[in-house]
């Protein structure tokens, strides 16, 4: 089982910047890797951005050039560096987890609490 923390969510305005932080702890063998999605009210949960173990990452076209993930392994945690927001970033934003169990077991994604994060003059 894996048990995600996120903190740095708050009030920003438009132009600033917030940094996300994902703690993962637990029992589990190994992190495929970690991830942010957000989901703002209404509409569906979507991809922002994804880092590997390996430290391959993935953005979603709403976060390229704007927004940077990271990874520590050591430290089993991630972050979402987000510049240049805007009131259209405002959401809760959930960091996402894939990890195998033990060595033999399959993938399974495990889901932080959430983070609010609002953009607003």
């Amino acid at each position: 089982q894996v048990r995600l923390v996120e903190s740095g969510g708050g009030l920003v305005q438009p132009g600033g910047s917030l940094t996300l932080s994902c703690a993962a702890s637990g029992s589990f063998f190994s992190i495929i890797a970690m991830g942010w999605y957000r989901q703002a009210p209404g509409k569906e949960r979507e991809l922002v951005a994804t880092i590997t173990s390996g430290g391959s990452t993935e953005y979603a076209d709403l976060a390229k050039g704007r927004f940077t993930v990271s990874g520590d392994n050591a430290k089993n945690m991630a972050y979402l560096q987000m510049n240049s927001l805007k009131p259209e970033d405002t959401a809760v934003y959930y960091c996402n987890v894939r990890a195998r169990a033990t060595f033999f077991s399959g993938i399974i994604p495990y889901w932080g609490q959430g983070t609010q994060v609002t953009v607003s003059s």
